[in-house]
């Protein structure tokens, strides 16, 4: 998986997070208001909140699980083939240092 991905994936999750944090603390500012209309209001919100918890907790763990599998692939790819790893290194090492010695 690309980390980009990666990144913007968990960045998402933390932007929820921050938005679920508002909503919960609009919820306790308007704690004390009455009324049917903002009661009905209230409890729906907290309806969408709990679910939105739930697919956030479900959206991290694939995260997670995904960023371990790309791990894990990787270091199988290394254990299996070391030669050919160092050798994809050596070549990515030299063509870097080479297009830094041309500035």
């Amino acid at each position: 998986m690309d980390a980009r991905v990666v990144d913007s994936k968990e960045k998402l999750v933390a932007d929820f997070r921050v938005v679920l944090s508002d909503a919960e603390e609009l919820l306790k500012a308007t704690a004390s208001q009455s009324g049917e209309r903002l009661t009905g209001l209230r409890t729906k919100l907290e309806e969408n909140m709990r679910a939105a918890k739930t697919r956030l907790v479900d959206a991290e763990e694939a995260v997670v699980g995904k960023a371990k599998a790309a791990v894990q692939a990787g270091d199988s790819y290394v254990r299996e083939h070391p030669w050919q790893t160092v050798g994809i290194a050596a070549a990515a090492g030299a063509v870097i240092g080479l297009l830094i010695n041309r500035r």
